[in-house]
């Protein structure tokens, strides 16, 4: 193996490294025919399934041929593996292209690879990150007004200053979610609350995570107080039904109009 090969190995392992996934070059993995020498072996985890992605790393001067995009199928059926990536310094030929078309091999320049999984990653972070706002909505709205009001998960109608309340939190949050979907940074987290966590501008990805984490787990945190409390006062008493699976919540109602996106589904 050429050292410029080597290297460019260990920038697809980094890569994959960098989103959370474990990665591994150079391993000898036991499929059900025989054994298979695998360039960048990844295994992650993602919508609750362990995900086996084997890539060849292709450091040549020549295009990829079809049968090298054959011979990948054939170690990806074989070893059982999710999906197979020929990652190309210099580009795929015509019958390879037309070989990989609608299978579980993708052809990608390392450019194409890290745009693309890192657009799939984030689109499931994002995920998770929207179900936990839904969880965290249906707690907040299980309570009544005079509830929210008393335990100080909202404000008062006479109050002038806004110290908290949970409803502009999550209508924010779900807004940050919708913009981050669409690559639209620097994204708008200014709030008219008094305590509030983090920046009110977030100009990435990993900024916008770090805001999320702050504010959902203060507002996770708030939410708890305030129930231990209502539980010790004999007032605990929540609505504990949960949104429907096909229904809007109300914080993403507002967010979709804040934002003039009411007609999208």
């Amino acid at each position: 193996m050429s050292k410029e090969w080597f290297k460019f190995q260990e920038r697809i392992k980094d890569h994959f490294l960098s989103l959370g996934a474990e990665a591994r070059t150079n391993i000898r993995i036991q499929g059900v025919r025989t054994f298979h020498d695998i360039d960048v072996y990844v295994q992650t985890r993602y919508l609750g399934e362990d995900l086996v992605w084997l890539i060849e790393a292709k450091y040549w001067k020549a295009k990829v041929k079809k049968n090298q995009v054959l011979a990948l199928r054939a170690i990806v059926e074989d070893i059982g593996a999710d999906r197979g990536f020929i990652v190309s310094m210099a580009g795929f030929q015509k019958g390879a292209i037309e070989a990989a078309n609608k299978t579980n091999i993708k052809l990608k320049t390392f450019e194409e690879l890290v745009s693309d999984t890192r657009e799939f990653a984030e689109s499931e972070i994002l995920r998770a990150y929207r179900e936990r706002i839904n969880l965290l909505e249906d707690r907040y709205w299980s309570h009544s007004k005079r509830t929210r009001i008393e335990y100080g998960l909202r404000h008062d109608v006479i109050d002038t200053v806004f110290n908290f309340t949970g409803q502009e939190l999550l209508t924010t949050a779900r807004g940050a979610i919708m913009a981050a979907e669409e690559r639209d940074y620097p994204i708008d987290l200014q709030m008219v609350l008094t305590e509030r966590k983090g920046e009110a501008i977030a100009d990435s990805f990993q900024q916008l995570c770090n805001w999320l984490n702050l504010n959902l787990n203060h507002l996770d945190e708030r939410l708890l107080n305030a129930e231990w409390r209502m539980y010790e006062n004999g007032e605990y008493r929540p609505n504990t039904g949960r949104t429907k699976t096909r229904d809007s919540y109300i914080t993403e109602l507002t967010a979709k109009a804040m934002m003039g996106k009411l007609d999208e589904k």
